[in-house]
């Protein structure tokens, strides 16, 4: 897992504009299967609370979330 796409992705998810998977795989400059697999990691390893929202065509946060990526270099 790249964590500069992970923290993108998070941004992505927090300002609800991540689009379709197929848009979000085109923002993210990775494939269908490799947001699949981030989405499901970051569900799983770190706990995040995401869903896809079918309304709003975005993958959200269901609650809350914040996650410290300072101690990460851009």
């Amino acid at each position: 897992m790249d964590i500069r796409i992970i923290i993108r992705l998070n941004e992505l998810i927090a300002a609800e504009q991540t689009g379709s998977p197929k848009e979000l795989a085109s923002k993210l400059d990775i494939s269908i299967r490799t947001v699949y697999n981030y989405i499901a990691f970051m569900k799983k390893e770190m706990k995040a609370p995401i869903v896809y929202d079918f309304q709003r065509l975005s993958y959200v946060y269901e609650e809350e979330c914040e996650f410290n990526f300072n101690a990460v270099e851009k």
